[in-house]
Protein backbone atom coordinates (compact mmCIF):
# COMPACT_ATOMS: atom_id res chain seq x y z
CA UNK A 1 0.00 0.00 0.00
CA UNK A 2 2.55 2.54 0.57
CA UNK A 3 4.16 2.13 -2.47
CA UNK A 4 0.86 2.96 -4.14
CA UNK A 5 0.54 6.51 -1.90
CA UNK A 6 4.32 6.80 -3.21
CA UNK A 7 3.54 6.97 -6.94
CA UNK A 8 0.60 8.84 -6.69
CA UNK A 9 2.08 11.39 -5.03
CA UNK A 10 4.99 11.56 -7.31
CA UNK A 11 2.61 11.46 -10.12
CA UNK A 12 0.37 14.54 -8.50
CA UNK A 13 3.72 16.23 -7.90
CA UNK A 14 4.43 16.17 -11.61
CA UNK A 15 1.80 17.13 -12.87
CA UNK A 16 1.40 19.78 -11.02
CA UNK A 17 5.07 21.12 -11.61
CA UNK A 18 4.62 20.69 -15.30
CA UNK A 19 0.70 22.76 -14.70
CA UNK A 20 2.61 25.57 -12.92
CA UNK A 21 5.24 25.66 -15.26
CA UNK A 22 2.83 26.15 -18.18
CA UNK A 23 0.56 28.50 -16.60
CA UNK A 24 3.41 30.95 -15.69
CA UNK A 25 4.39 31.00 -19.49
CA UNK A 26 0.77 31.67 -20.35
CA UNK A 27 0.37 34.32 -17.61
CA UNK A 28 4.00 35.85 -18.77
CA UNK A 29 5.15 35.60 -15.40
CA UNK A 30 8.67 36.61 -15.65
CA UNK A 31 11.56 34.61 -15.18
CA UNK A 32 9.42 31.42 -15.59
CA UNK A 33 9.31 29.81 -18.88
CA UNK A 34 7.47 27.03 -20.29
CA UNK A 35 8.65 23.72 -21.24
CA UNK A 36 8.68 24.36 -25.30
CA UNK A 37 10.37 27.30 -26.02
CA UNK A 38 9.37 29.56 -29.07
CA UNK A 39 10.39 28.12 -32.44
CA UNK A 40 12.03 30.27 -35.20
CA UNK A 41 12.14 29.53 -38.98
CA UNK A 42 15.59 29.76 -40.56
CA UNK A 43 15.45 29.66 -44.62
CA UNK A 44 17.27 31.16 -47.36
CA UNK A 45 19.99 30.38 -48.82
CA UNK A 46 23.56 29.68 -46.99
CA UNK A 47 25.88 33.03 -46.72
CA UNK A 48 28.87 30.73 -47.05
CA UNK A 49 29.60 29.38 -50.49
CA UNK A 50 31.21 25.91 -48.42
CA UNK A 51 27.86 25.44 -46.05
CA UNK A 52 26.67 21.97 -46.09
CA UNK A 53 23.71 23.58 -47.73
CA UNK A 54 25.34 24.97 -49.89
CA UNK A 55 27.32 21.90 -51.36
CA UNK A 56 24.20 19.98 -51.46
CA UNK A 57 22.21 22.32 -53.56
CA UNK A 58 25.00 22.99 -56.22
CA UNK A 59 25.65 19.07 -56.50
CA UNK A 60 21.82 18.98 -57.05
CA UNK A 61 22.20 21.50 -59.37
CA UNK A 62 25.15 19.74 -61.36
CA UNK A 63 23.69 15.73 -61.67
CA UNK A 64 20.40 17.70 -63.29
CA UNK A 65 22.15 19.28 -65.71
CA UNK A 66 24.95 16.60 -66.53
CA UNK A 67 28.08 17.80 -65.44
CA UNK A 68 28.12 14.78 -62.99
CA UNK A 69 27.59 10.96 -63.49
CA UNK A 70 24.75 10.77 -60.46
Amino acid sequence: MKLVRKIAFLTFAAVLAVATLELGASLGVPGVQGLVSEAHARFGRPLTPVSVAGVGRRTVRRCAAGVYNC
